[in-house]
């Protein structure tokens, strides 16, 4: 089975951070790999990953990176792979640095974004973007929406259980 989505992190540090994408993407049945790449410390093995990714079958690369946050710009600088990610909280400016560096990519070199640590959303978006060429992932997709929205509704129904005195529904 060959990987369709990569998993990439600076270090092993972003592990807690990362096993949100790794874990919707098991429980949708997706392949995926997972690697440590750093920008700074190990340049020639991000440049020659991106350079091989599509080569290799890959259809959507999600990188985590936290503070300066390169990693996700350069591997989208060499591959036309979409490329998602995910700032990483630091302990300095709670991630906000991270994610301005993601964000601010030059025109020509998308990065898209998600939220400080928000690794399940770029799984989630991995699959929506290889949803549009595979049904079955369709499906998948869109069971899994059904079933927030049935979250929301049984909250509700327990939210109603909930008696105050002044509690007016």
């Amino acid at each position: 089975m060959k990987p369709l989505v990569s998993i990439i992190m600076g270090s092993t540090s972003d592990l807690p951070v990362m096993e949100k994408a790794m874990k919707f993407l098991d429980d949708m049945e997706v392949p995926f790999e997972v690697n440590a790449l750093s920008a700074h410390r190990t340049p020639d093995a991000v440049e020659k990953f991106a350079k091989e990714a599509a080569g290799r079958g890959l259809k959507v690369i999600i990188a985590g990176a936290g503070m300066a946050a390169a990693l996700p710009g350069v591997i989208a600088a060499s591959t036309t792979l979409p490329v998602i990610g995910v700032p990483i909280k630091g302990s300095a400016f709670d991630g906000m640095d991270a994610m301005l560096s993601i964000i601010q990519m030059p025109p020509g070199i998308p990065v898209a974004t998600v939220g400080v640590n928000g690794a399940m959303n770029a799984a989630i978006l991995a699959v929506e973007i290889m949803a549009l060429a595979d049904a079955s992932l369709a499906e998948k997709m869109k069971n899994y929406k059904d079933g927030l929205g049935a979250k929301i509704e049984k909250a509700n129904k327990d939210l109603a259980e909930v008696k105050y005195n002044f509690k007016t529904n």
